[in-house]
């Protein structure tokens, strides 16, 4: 917070801040991917209620672990070598997502 404070977020615990000062900005980093700074304005004393989350949810990596599993183990008992490499499919979706939205890998989605 303002390139000063560094809080520890846990997961499914909410942390509280308190800010004396206006305008602050907001920097969500995990150590390699940093969400651009969110600069939060308010004029009475009000509250942001905040959420971080990853560009990849948990049923994204849940469906392709589970095609990753699937066509590998279709290839190894029929022998289809296609059916093996189509395995890699999840892999290399998965890579382009980061690779191609770095900037937004993790971001702040605002709770009402």
């Amino acid at each position: 917070m303002n390139n000063k404070e560094i809080y520890q977020l846990e997961s499914n615990r909410p942390v509280i801040i308190e800010v004396k000062e206006n305008f602050p900005k907001v920097v969500v980093t995990d150590g390699f991917h940093f969400t651009r700074p969110l600069e939060l304005s308010y004029r009475e004393p009000s509250y942001y209620n905040f959420q971080v989350a990853c560009i990849i949810d948990d049923m994204q990596l849940l469906g392709g672990t589970f095609f990753l599993v699937l066509f590998y183990l279709l290839g190894f008992f029929t022998g289809i070598f296609i059916l093996k490499a189509m395995s890699f499919i999840p892999i290399a979706f998965f890579l382009l997502i980061f690779y191609f939205n770095r900037r937004t890998f993790i971001k702040i989605k605002q709770n009402h």
